[in-house]
């Protein structure tokens, strides 16, 4: 089966900028992956999305202030491919994810804005996107879809392992013994604590887990907060950024200090009470998370097994959710599944992904 070369694209819901990496693969094996790098983006423009998500409820598509952020955010994509397009000889397609700004499973709405015929035109190359609308329209979750990534990856790796992904939202991939994939959203990742930070301190995260390290758990309010129903029901499952903003308002009377521990502790012990089929034997982590140290080593604390960044793999951290969807549009080219019942609780393995071209002629295999 011929390999192809992709830039994947992903904006994720940290909004912090987007990430881009190249990877090699038929859609099925994966023969070589990297470089990648990463793009921020300007504080002005991460204001305006973040408003965006606070309003997608009652957004119309064709908001002028939704299309002025789809297009600036869209622009940043083409300029991170245009600098990885230096670092390699060939590019077949791109894999754009673009920026999710409303995940809705249980009302069949996902919601990821960009322009991916403006992209298309702009590097010239064909570009898949679209990744999650037929699986929430099929009646499965949207989300995750890195799992199909990382069991290709641990296709030599004796299961069961866990891939941890701590963005905005967590997500979790167990990888059995026999390749069989689970995965669901496991709850807050570093979405709320970014939010803390930056609320009292003015940066965009809690730099070295400095504010976390010094505070105290407010049990009382981490309580109620883990008694919310999403944390009792079954996998797969899935979030949307906003889905636990109340526990900003739960901990808005506490110190800076305390309140970014109880939102650490929120963290970590939703992904101790993640409800897999079986305990891992090791948990690898990647996304921004595992550069928070409190995290981690709560984490530690957490769970029966071994907690390690993904780099022990041999992996990068920072590039794996862009490779993913290079990945993702081998697969969605080929119309491999981008999802499956124990993943999205899709019916059954669909695969996903539109094609974009501006009158190019898409690679064939």
């Amino acid at each position: 089966m011929r390999c192809l070369t992709a830039i994947g694209l992903m904006s994720g819901t940290s909004l912090d900028g987007v990430d881009a990496a190249l990877v090699r693969t038929d859609g099925e094996k994966i023969l070589s992956h990297g470089p990648g790098l990463s793009l921020t983006y300007s504080p002005e423009l991460r204001a305006r999305a973040r408003d965006l998500l606070s309003r997608a409820a009652t957004l119309s598509p064709e908001d002028p202030g939704l299309r002025r952020v789809e297009r600036d955010l869209t622009l940043r994509h083409i300029e991170a491919v245009q600098i990885l397009r230096q670092k390699t000889d060939t590019v077949d397609l791109i894999g754009f994810h673009g920026q999710t700004i409303l995940h809705a499973p249980e009302r069949r709405l996902t919601w990821q804005i960009g322009d991916a015929a403006l992209l298309s035109r702009e590097t010239g190359l064909p570009v898949i996107h679209d990744f999650r609308s037929a699986d929430v329209a099929a009646g499965g979750e949207g989300a995750p879809l890195a799992p199909w990534y990382h069991a290709a990856l641990l296709r030599e790796h004796e299961g069961p392992v866990a891939i941890l992904n701590i963005g905005g939202v967590a997500n979790v991939t167990l990888v059995e013994a026999d390749g069989s994939i689970h995965a669901c959203d496991t709850g807050p990742g570093n979405a709320l604590l970014d939010d803390w930070a930056f609320l009292h301190t003015g940066t965009a995260c809690d730099v070295d887990g400095a504010l976390a390290r010094s505070g105290s758990v407010h049990e009382d309010i981490l309580e109620p907060l883990l008694a919310d129903p999403y944390f009792s029901r079954p996998a797969p499952k899935s979030l949307d950024r906003l889905t636990f903003q109340r526990a900003m308002t739960a901990v808005s009377a506490l110190s800076p200090q305390d309140g970014a521990a109880t939102l650490v502790a929120f963290t970590v012990e939703a992904i101790r009470r993640t409800p897999l089929p079986r305990p891992p034997a090791a948990w690898y982590v990647c996304g921004g998370g595992r550069h928070n140290p409190v995290l981690m080593e709560e984490l530690e604390r957490a769970l029966p097994a071994p907690v390690l960044p993904v780099e022990k793999l041999g992996w990068n951290g920072d590039d794996l959710e862009a490779e993913c969807f290079g990945f993702l549009a081998v697969r969605a080219l080929r119309k491999l599944p981008l999802s499956a019942p124990t993943i999205t609780g899709a019916p059954s393995c669909l695969t996903g992904g539109r094609l974009t071209c501006s009158g190019l002629v898409p690679p064939a295999f």
